[in-house]
């Protein structure tokens, strides 16, 4: 479950968190809860508690003992800023991504505002990190585009939107100090549509404002066949990557040692 994924704009995700609630008309048919819910009550199971938030420890320290550099894409089944997450947790997260800086981490979140908080308080050490990548969900005027005002009042070295799923056309957006916009169509059962020149807006706006522009899909209930080429091209946009050396293995087994789920585990 920590390892490699089939999203387009990363190579690995990594959930120290599972679980979540819904907060906004993005999260109407989240991919992630009808994944989890599968498995409830399923002894054994990573989702045996179904969608229920919680914190998992014990995977705090993987990306400390991956070698090969990767992107990788924070909590793809959670939201580190949601509220059950305790603050001490979130700076551990936070400390496993500065260490495993061979890495690039990117971290998404619906509640912008405590991002925001966080990272021009107890987090900012880690805000201005080049290979920590911080980005809000925007899916519509009305939740999404307050999410970008507070992602651009915290500290953050690199920023970016995820678009995704886009409900409506956004109108003018203000980019400035953003790093990188992905734009994307809901899918799966009940899909909400997607219209062209939505997308076509954020794209002309990314160009006119020299944004790296990724579209990740059409969506729709066979996302495969809609595929996600846009206007004959295809677009893979990204920030500048920036990555260190990677740790000799004994090195990385003490990193990894900081990380004990026996001391974790007492963090309230």
């Amino acid at each position: 479950m920590s390892s490699q994924t089939s999203i387009e704009w990363t190579d690995s995700t990594w959930n120290p968190v599972r679980g979540c609630s819904k907060i906004s008309p993005g999260c109407l048919h989240c991919y992630a809860e009808t994944f989890a819910e599968r498995f409830r009550g399923v002894p054994g199971h990573p989702y045996e508690r179904g969608f229920d938030l919680r914190l998992v420890p014990e995977r705090l320290a993987d990306p400390l003992r991956w070698s090969d550099p990767r992107m990788i894409f924070v909590n793809s089944m959670s939201d580190l800023f949601h509220e059950g997450v305790p603050d001490a947790y979130i700076e551990h997260v936070c400390g496993v991504m500065a260490l495993a800086s061979w890495h690039t981490f990117q971290v998404l979140t619906k509640r912008s505002s405590r991002l925001s908080a966080l990272l021009t308080g107890r987090l900012r050490k880690f805000a201005r990190m080049n290979h920590i990548w911080w980005g809000v969900s925007v899916e519509n005027k009305k939740h999404g585009l307050p999410r970008i005002v507070h992602l651009q009042d915290s500290p953050a070295a690199i920023r970016f939107l995820s678009v995704e799923p886009l409900l409506e056309d956004l109108g003018p957006l203000n980019l400035s100090r953003i790093s990188w916009v992905i734009v994307g169509g809901e899918s799966g059962p009940g899909a909400r549509r997607l219209e062209g020149e939505w997308v076509r807006s954020v794209r002309d706006q990314c160009i006119k404002s020299k944004v790296p522009f990724f579209f990740k899909q059409w969506g729709g209930v066979r996302k495969k066949e809609r595929g996600r080429i846009l206007d004959g091209a295809t677009y893979d946009g990204f920030p500048k990557i920036e990555r260190t050396s990677v740790p000799d293995l004994s090195r990385r087994r003490v990193l990894v040692a900081r990380y004990s789920p026996t001391e974790l585990l007492t963090i309230s």
